[in-house]
């Protein structure tokens, strides 16, 4: 036993010695080291790492020339030189005669010279060892057929940054070997698939930044090794469904710093095994439904630094497995995404939203990631109120008596620069740090708040064409979207809180609203079968997230246009002027220029009083044009007070108003204050025009006084039944036992007691009065009379 034990105690010195000190005697080593060999004048001759193409490590001897103003080779280069760097010199041509004397070349750079034409290095005989030749930063602008043949094992080919606009169809014969080729930021415009033909094991292709904006179907099936494909600052503006078809080993794709205006979700699909996908600096408005859906291999995804995204839509990512980051950084009017929009994404860890103009993220969003680790939300205009409880402090301490989907969202989220993820809105919270704020100091419910950045002031558009306006809005609970146009249509979908006193409105174009002191609600008939479907001559289309498009814009489209969020708490809007230029004439400059073709805002609304109640008033109105910042104003009128107006904000569209708690038997003056909005007084005159006044007065309903009944006190129906009782009595004894001149004397002496004056008061008071009960006296009196 004693040997083993030996042994084992040896073999773990061992261990421990090569786990601590090898690394640190490696790390130690210089990372050159000198050759002794007759140098070229003012080269430098030294033994330096270097890495083959696929990741070997080799001691290279290696022959620096590097920024020598060179313009031949220098002498003598000894024969055992592994890497030749000329990078920066004056060279055009150069003696390949001196390059067959090197056995053992296999690293080449002439980049930064001033070479045009390939063949002055490749021709006669061959390089059999070479495996990586720079050539970028030159002056080629042709590869003719057979350029490379005599380099059969060449498996790294730099030509970036030169000219070539020519690619001979054959160029590459003979680079069955290449492994790396780099052929980007050229003058190139177009991709023949027969360059390709002859690279069978071509892994890495850069070809990004030549003025490429079509890609072919089918272009690159040839590359059946390919792992990586970078087609970045090409110009691209879309991708046909087959461009990426028969890269079934494609592994990293790169689009970054193109013009494409859509995910090209279809061509993707033809990649299955894509893991990679760069998407940055494109012109994407919208991330839509489905657009990176059921891509179960992909595990990184960036959409940075887009100039127009503006909208994460539903299930926009769904069903990702594999996906562990996501980086959605730097796009300045990106302000929603919906709280659906990431599902299935069962592994994601890392979740990057930094400096946008996101207001929140919403609670769902977290539920729906349960391996989520870090979050970055700094450099947002973030709103810490009902949608940002996830975030409060005491989130990341839950208490015992929380529920379970508390929990959930309580979990260790980290958040990347905490200290930078402040609190832009409400007021009282403002510049505080997102997770210092405790739940409690956020409100429970929050309003709609359309971001500003989510709609610009002006859009402009030529005639013929195609119109499309994004709105988005978050809130709890999730707010109802409608647009409404210049002519003040309103299109949208009609709202689910109606009042029952509004009368039906016209179909389409006619809002009505409830108004109490602290609530304005929308409501709108649905239209009869006999009634005009909404603006049927104009081909707007309004999509489920709130997007209006229209085609084949005309001149009488353009003016102002406005989205409306609203929910149960209230709503908020924002405004678009649209400008729509004529296809003969140059577009004048300037926004003022292009108002004059707008039609007139007109304040052509005439007030009216529809119904009058005791304590309410509908009001409707007619108007032929948008006005966003409507009012309407109402006071009561006295002979001898003065009384406070009120005053409340109509939503854009509406034609109807139910004023109510207002107080019976009283006039009132209302008003209708006709404007519009900021960005569209660009015209004085339209301006004053637009901001007439129109008012009406009114008498409310009297309330109508209560109707006089019969009412007896207990005390006196008491009263009455007793008096009753008794002459019943006296009555049955009359008729028994006296004679009848007795009987009619005793009647006679009855009736008359009944109408003396004691009798008649104790007679009212039983019959009507409720006010007092009869006095005791009364009643003494009619039992002697008895």
């Amino acid at each position: 036993m004693r040997p083993t034990l030996v042994f084992l105690q040896t073999q773990c010195l061992l261990c421990v010695f090569v786990g601590v000190c090898v690394p640190d005697v490696v790390g130690s080593l210089p990372h050159a080291l000198p050759w002794h060999v007759s140098c070229p004048s003012r080269c430098v001759c030294q033994i330096k790492p270097w890495f083959s193409p696929d990741s070997v490590y080799h001691e290279a001897p290696t022959v620096d020339c590097n920024d020598l103003l060179l313009t031949k080779l220098p002498l003598p280069i000894p024969t055992n030189t592994h890497t030749l760097r000329l990078q920066s010199n004056l060279l055009s041509e150069i003696d390949t005669a001196l390059l067959h004397r090197l056995p053992n070349l296999t690293d080449l750079d002439l980049s930064q010279n001033r070479f045009t034409r390939v063949r002055t290095i490749t021709q006669s005989s061959s390089l059999p060892s070479l495996l990586s030749l720079h050539l970028e930063e030159n002056h080629l602008s042709r590869l003719p057929d057979g350029s490379f043949s005599s380099l059969p094992t060449l498996q790294e080919l730099f030509l970036s940054h030169n000219n070539v606009h020519s690619i001979a169809p054959g160029a590459f014969t003979g680079l069955d070997s290449l492994l790396r080729l780099h052929i980007n930021n050229n003058r190139l415009t177009t991709v023949d698939p027969r360059w390709f033909r002859s690279l069978p094991h071509l892994e890495v292709l850069m070809l990004g930044g030549n003025p490429v904006e079509v890609l072919p179907e089918r272009g690159f099936q040839a590359l059946k090794s390919l792992r990586s494909l970078v087609l970045g600052g090409m110009g691209l503006r879309s991708l046909a469904e087959k461009a990426l078809e028969g890269l079934e080993g494609l592994e990293s794709l790169s689009f970054y710093d193109n013009r494409l205006t859509k995910v090209p979700t279809q061509a993707l699909r033809r990649v299955p095994g894509l893991k990679f996908l760069d998407l940055n600096k494109n012109r994407i408005k919208l991330i839509e439904t489905g657009d990176f859906r059921d891509m179960i291999h992909l595990k990184e995804l960036g959409l940075n630094n887009m100039e127009e995204l503006v909208s994460i839509e539903r299930a926009a990512l769904e069903n990702l497995p594999e996906l562990t980051k996501l980086e959605i950084t730097n796009n300045p009017r990106l302000s929603y995404i919906h709280p659906q929009a990431f599902l299935q994404l069962s592994r994601l860890e890392s979740l990057m939203l930094n400096s946008n103009s996101l207001s929140a993220v919403h609670q769902h969003i977290m539920l729906s990631l349960p391996s989520l680790q870090e979050v970055s939300l700094h450099s947002n205009p973030l709103r810490c109120d009902c949608l940002f409880h996830w975030a409060a402090k005491e989130a990341s301490h839950p208490h015992s008596e929380d529920t379970q989907t508390d929990a959930r969202t309580a979990r260790m989220v980290r958040f990347i620069q905490p200290q930078a993820t402040l609190c832009s809105e409400p007021p009282e919270l403002r510049a505080r740090r997102v997770r210092e704020v405790s739940s409690r100091e956020m409100s429970a419910s929050c309003l709609p708040m359309i971001p500003t950045s989510s709609l610009p002031s002006y859009v402009g558009v030529r005639e013929g064409g195609k119109l499309v306006l994004h709105c988005r809005a978050l809130a709890e609970p999730q707010p109802e979207l409608y647009w409404v146009t210049p002519s003040g249509l309103r299109l949208g979908p009609a709202p689910s809180h109606a009042s029952k006193h509004l009368p039906a409105p016209a179909p389409c174009h006619s809002l009505t609203a409830s108004e109490g002191f602290n609530h304005t609600s929308a409501s709108s008939a649905s239209p009869s079968q006999d009634d005009t479907p909404c603006n049927p001559s104009r081909p707007y289309q309004l999509l489920p997230e709130g997007t209006l498009e229209m085609n084949k814009v005309t001149p009488s489209e353009a003016g102002l246009y406005t989205c409306v969020a609203e929910n149960a708490l209230g709503a908020d809007t924002r405004s678009v002027t649209v400008g729509v230029h004529g296809r003969e004439k140059k577009r004048k400059r300037g926004v003022a220029a292009n108002i004059k073709r707008y039609p007139l805002y007109r304040a052509d609304a005439r007030l009216e009083v529809r119904e009058v109640g005791q304590h309410y008033a509908i009001l409707s109105w007619q108007t032929g044009r948008n006005f966003p910042s409507t009012r309407l104003s109402w006071q009561a009128i006295y002979s001898n007070a003065h009384t406070p107006t009120y005053t409340t904000r109509i939503l854009a569209g509406t034609q109807s108003f139910n004023l109510t708690h207002l107080q019976a038997e009283t006039f009132y003056r209302v008003c209708l204050h006709l404007g519009v909005s900021e960005g569209a007084k660009h015209s004085g005159r339209r301006s004053r025009e637009s901001k007439k006044t129109h008012c009406v007065s009114f008498r409310t309903k009297d309330v109508p006084e209560p109707q006089p009944s019969l009412q007896l006190s207990p005390e006196l129906t008491s009263t009455a039944v007793t008096l009753l009782l008794l002459a019943l009595i006296l009555l049955l004894l009359a008729g028994q036992g006296w004679d009848t001149e007795g009987a009619g004397k005793y009647h006679s002496t009855v009736l008359q007691d009944i109408k003396s004056p004691k009798a008649l008061v104790v007679n009212q008071k039983t019959e009507g009065s409720n006010k007092h009960t009869p006095e005791q006296s009364d009643k003494l009196l009619l039992h002697q009379d008895c």
